[in-house]
């Protein structure tokens, strides 16, 4: 019973939040294949003995893994927070009814008994 109710919370949120998740997974692969990529770099240049571009190398390497990283971390900070603005926002604008923004547009307001005793 527990893992029916914690498997249909999990797929609930990942569909709900699915861009966000997949661009989490994006950036977070783009940093594993800078890995690879810098050991390629880092062979090439050990064949060509070119060691003076290694530093280049490594910052490259890291800015782009800490970039990755760090726009993942704030994506899944703000993953909640958006959702509860946009709530409040909702409930501040119906909080009239139809029928009540109609009355706030009439020059008079005259009810059924008015109406029956004109007549």
């Amino acid at each position: 019973m527990f893992k029916q109710v914690k498997s249909a919370v999990f797929w609930y949120y990942l569909y709900k939040f699915r861009k966000r998740v997949t661009l989490i997974i994006l950036l977070l692969i783009i940093a594993l294949f800078a890995n690879v990529i810098y050991a390629d770099i880092v062979e090439y240049l050990k064949l060509k003995e070119k060691l003076e571009y290694l530093e280049i190398a490594l910052l490259s390497k890291w800015l782009i893994i800490i970039f990755n990283i760090g726009i993942s971390i704030y994506l899944i900070l703000t993953l909640f927070k958006k959702e509860k603005i946009v709530e409040k926002e909702t409930i501040k604008k119906e909080k009239l009814t139809q029928r009540e923004k109609e009355f706030l547009n009439k020059k008079t307001i005259r009810s059924k008994a008015d109406i029956l005793l004109d007549k």
